[in-house]
């Protein structure tokens, strides 16, 4: 993660006056270093997840026998409640101080974490999900906060680039320690991990992170809030409700995800006329912005669904162990590390709408590479594609978050981070239940003809995912092994049809990149307030 310094071509000629107190400034990059274990733990968490689904879908004692969409609620209860709260944790940093709701929220992940490993059910799991994703949304926002207040202008894309890198330690770390846990604990210990991670990281915090804070924060908003959550909720529930049925025409389907998008319609059309929005839709008239933000929100859409499923084609296809499959994540992870902390020099040679579009346009590629993967297929192809994914991703979310940080001044670092994050979780949950429905509806359509064979009373279930489907056919015995054939073959078309989908929506995320992305962002912070402003009452 060590960059080469700054080197003197690189700097302004003249240099500006500092808007960070030197004490603060000297200590720039230990803050840097402790900031990211709140990052790490809540990255972790999610990647550990993915490899430990395979374990938590089969029967009790070894897993909790969560179905299908108990995984993707599993998944999208914390992202629902991360991103309903990410913009009134914003507004809490912002107003009492980053750096005591970045406390506060590591307090609630680790007690999350902990309660989610002795989940005695998949019920359970997603509720306790649900108050880690309380824990992720006091974190994050405070995180990307603190770093735009600790480091000048000109060193911010360097910071911002490692800070994208270490989503690549902990996709990386994540899968590997998810499978060296699972092959010799219980699946509950994925979570508990987490708890001496939060520990270390809560003394850090305590002993040198900066206290910084608006000295004009704006008021709490609490309608904006529940029509958020509401409006997500409802949305997600009815498309993961379509795919569980395998049929979207039915009413609680359709008109539970028609609510869902009135209620956002209407909380969008409350925070325009709202004097303390939860949601400053005035961030949007700026083009950097709001471009910024529909890339983000459209890579995380296509590379959530596709991580969605490529640990059911490691496992249960391919049959690599927990380990093993956390293991072939390491090109993705390498790639981010190696290429985040630089995409700064691309974009200063080539501009971030070029750096951005290129790198959109190359995970669609990666994505719709997934069309040469079959049950045979050398795993190194799989390899490349990852690296390829990893190599875009560092390409694209650096710059874009530069880009919709510097877009507002810093004593609103909350509230834009808030926004960066919450379109980027919306895009991810969005991403798990579209395409993962769509997957689903594929599969249940390829393999029902397949099951003639099964008791009729348990073909529903039987078709609903591939681990259900091979559940089956272990319980049928002798009789069942005919299933294993057809579940493949369904599973790889699903995947097929699923990844080139993602790919198509990665390929919009660079037309919009290439068509609404300013080249560079502006030469300087939106104006609003004296030099000092950024970090008033802040702990020297």
């Amino acid at each position: 993660m060590a960059e080469d310094a700054i080197s003197a071509t690189d700097a302004p000629t003249e240099r500006p006056a500092r808007h960070v107190p030197e004490a603060i400034h000297r200590r720039r990059w230990a803050i840097l270093t402790v900031l990211l274990f709140s990052l790490l733990v809540v990255v972790l968490d999610n990647s550990i997840l993915n490899v430990a689904m395979k374990t938590i879908a089969q029967p009790s004692p070894t897993g909790l026998g969560a179905s299908q969409s108990e995984l993707e609620w599993a998944i999208n209860s914390y992202t629902l409640v991360f991103a309903g709260l990410l913009f009134t944790a914003g507004l809490l940093g912002d107003r009492l101080g980053r750096k005591k709701v970045l406390l506060a929220g590591m307090l609630v992940f680790g007690a999350g974490s902990a309660l989610s490993a002795f989940a005695g059910s998949a019920g359970q799991l997603i509720a306790w999900r649900g108050v880690m994703g309380l824990g992720g949304a006091l974190i994050l926002p405070a995180t990307l906060a603190i770093i735009m207040n600790v480091f000048e202008r000109e060193e911010q894309p360097r910071a911002i680039g490692i800070w994208a890198g270490v989503v690549g330690l902990a996709i990386a770390v994540g899968p590997i320690t998810g499978g060296l846990l699972l092959q010799h604990f219980w699946w509950g210990s994925v979570f508990l991990v987490n708890v001496p991670v939060v520990a270390v990281g809560l003394v850090a915090m305590f002993l040198i992170v900066p206290d910084s804070k608006d000295p004009r924060p704006g008021r709490l908003d609490p309608v904006g809030v529940l029509l958020s959550i509401a409006g997500l909720v409802l949305l997600v529930y009815g498309i993961i409700k379509g795919g569980q049925y395998g049929d979207f025409t039915r009413p609680e389907v359709w008109a539970t995800a028609v609510g869902g998008l009135v209620v956002l319609v209407a909380f969008v059309l409350y925070e325009a006329r709202c004097d303390h929005p939860a949601l400053d839709v005035a961030y949007f008239r700026k083009r950097q912005f709001s471009a910024s933000v529909a890339a983000i929100g459209l890579v995380f859409f296509a590379l959530m669904g596709v991580t969605f499923f490529i640990v059911f084609y490691t496992q249960s296809v391919r049959g690599y162990s927990a380990l093993q499959s956390g293991l072939l994540l390491l090109p993705l992870a390498g790639a981010q590390m190696i290429f985040a902390p630089r995409a700064r020099h691309l974009v200063d040679r080539f501009g971030a709408r070029a750096v951005c579009a290129g790198g959109m346009a190359l995970v669609g590629v990666a994505f719709i590479g997934f069309l040469l993967l079959d049950e045979n297929t050398g795993i190194w192809v799989l390899e490349v594609l990852f690296f390829l994914m990893g190599t875009a991703m560092a390409h694209v979310m650096p710059p874009a978050t530069v880009m919709i940080m510097s877009a507002l001044p810093r004593e609103k670092a909350g509230s834009g981070s808030a926004v960066n994050n919450t379109f980027r979780q919306v895009g991810g949950a969005l991403g798990v239940a579209v395409l993962g429905s769509l997957m689903s509806t594929v599969y249940r359509d390829q393999v029902r003809g397949h099951l003639t064979a099964v008791p009729e009373k348990l073909r529903g279930s039987a078709a609903e995912s591939i681990e259900a489907t091979l559940g089956t056919a272990q319980r049928m015995g002798p009789a069942g092994r005919g299933l294993v054939a057809p579940a493949d073959d369904a599973f790889i078309h699903a995947m097929h049809i699923t990844a080139a989908a993602s790919g198509g929506v990665a390929l919009l995320g660079a037309l919009v990149a290439l068509l609404f992305l300013p080249a560079k962002p502006p030469a300087a912070p939106a104006a609003g307030g004296t030099g000092q402003r950024e970090l008033a009452g802040a702990e020297k």
